[in-house]
């Protein structure tokens, strides 16, 4: 990377930081530290205001693709001892002087960074997107990562496709329902691979994991908003096989009578 890109995303990493720390809340950090049962630092800003940072610090830069990538990577990694501040919640574990946790917030922003930039980004990047859905370790920064991010990337790149493939048995459940949201913007929009998540969803139908029973059943409830039956012709022969939420989940959006079916089945 050029030393002025490097500074560049460096400089904004601060911006971001520092408004991020102004618009925080200690009585909502700890509401929410203890809500996603987190051991990062936590600022207390929602989602919305931190998406209202993100956009106003990237508001008229054109950064490049190199820019992108260190931007994110800066802001999903720990932040040094002279930007953290009074108003986060103190860390519980993995902190101690000069080794801060990294924050929440901050790692949320890094994947707005991302999906606001995503038309700089490609199945090159996969790698990078593996290394945060690994760490990430919670649905919050999962769930955008693999919906709003990976979803688009992959159906407009098939470098994508091999990397889905190996990420639906990977033994990280996280990494298996990122391979499962992957397909979730393009299913609710109409189109997308379900031919692929149907495949990926068949073979882990029957695991306990609670995480998984949900992003089955969530993919399969946003297709249907425009396509029900292919949804009913799916779930209705595999009824006895799947979970209370996956059910529940999938047939929310279908007609009365293929929902007392889908019902019925099970």
């Amino acid at each position: 990377m050029k030393p002025d890109s490097a500074t560049t995303a460096a400089t904004l990493a601060e911006v971001v930081d520092r408004q991020l720390r102004e618009r925080g809340s200690a009585a909502r950090a700890e509401k929410e530290k203890a809500y996603l049962k987190s051991g990062l630092i936590h600022y207390g800003v929602s989602v919305p205001e931190t998406r209202a940072v993100v956009r106003s610090a990237l508001r008229g830069k054109d950064l490049s693709h190199d820019e992108v990538l260190e931007l994110a990577r800066l802001l999903w990694a720990a932040p040094t001892p002279s930007v953290s501040s009074a108003r986060s919640t103190e860390p519980t574990d993995g902190g101690s002087a000069g080794h801060l946790p990294p924050v929440h917030e901050r790692r949320a922003a890094a994947t707005m960074v991302l999906i606001q930039s995503k038309d700089r980004l490609g199945a090159s990047d996969a790698d990078f997107v593996e290394g945060l859905l690994r760490e990430a370790k919670t649905w919050a920064l999962v769930d955008p990562l693999a919906g709003d991010l990976v979803g688009p990337l992959s159906e407009k790149d098939a470098g994508f496709d091999p990397v889905l493939e190996r990420w639906a048995i990977d033994e990280d459940f996280w990494i298996r329902r990122s391979a499962l949201l992957a397909h979730l913007v393009p299913l609710r929009k109409g189109r997308g691979d379900f031919e692929r998540f149907s495949r990926f969803a068949d073979t882990m139908l029957e695991e306990k994991e609670f995480f998984i029973r949900k992003a089955i059943g969530w993919v399969l409830r946003d297709t249907s908003r425009k396509r029900p039956d292919i949804v009913f012709e799916w779930i209705l022969p595999r009824a006895h096989r799947a979970s209370g939420v996956t059910i529940r989940e999938a047939v929310k959006r279908l007609s009365s009578e293929q929902r007392e079916a889908v019902l019925d089945a099970r």
